[in-house]
């Protein structure tokens, strides 16, 4: 059922989204009971502002109370930016931040290894090249990806 409001969630944030440019980047719900939360994570090419989190919040807010999309009463709603290390969580994302470095955690490990970090050198089909060190490359369908972001060095 989860996935099923996520989905749900997602659709209506996207639509709120789309007029305003805003990217959907990430919706999870999480947690149980009194103490599920649902996070929107959004984007937009030249930054978030505050006012972009509190235009999602309070017309995602308004259609979920009215629609009643959140079964069983309730939850703590969260809309925030991606913060510098972005997940990256759909195909087109590991394309637009191809040259970036990114940390990623594979299901099944290649070469004896789950967790990985490198430059994205590029997407062909669902397949991710990921460049850990110069002149070495590892490959990886996009379903292997448990978790994947950007990564800052600071």
């Amino acid at each position: 059922m989860n996935d099923a409001v996520v989905a749900r969630v997602t659709e209506i944030a996207e639509r709120v989204g789309q007029s305003e440019g805003i990217e959907i980047v990430e919706v999870r719900l999480l947690g149980g009971g009194s103490r599920r939360v649902l996070k929107i994570v959004i984007d937009k090419p030249d930054g978030v502002s505050h006012a972009d989190c509190e235009l999602v919040t309070r017309h995602v807010g308004t259609i979920l109370d009215v629609e009643d999309v959140i079964p069983g009463g309730r939850y703590t709603f969260e809309v925030s930016s991606p913060g510098l290390e972005r997940p990256l969580v759909k195909p087109g994302d590991f394309e637009r931040f191809v040259g970036r470095k990114a940390r990623v955690t594979l299901r099944e490990p290649i070469e004896n290894r789950r967790n990985w970090e490198g430059t994205l050198a590029g997407l062909s089909g669902d397949v991710v090249t990921l460049e850990p060190a110069p002149g070495t490359s590892i490959r990886f369908a996009l379903h292997q990806v448990e978790k994947a972001n950007l990564k800052f060095d600071w």
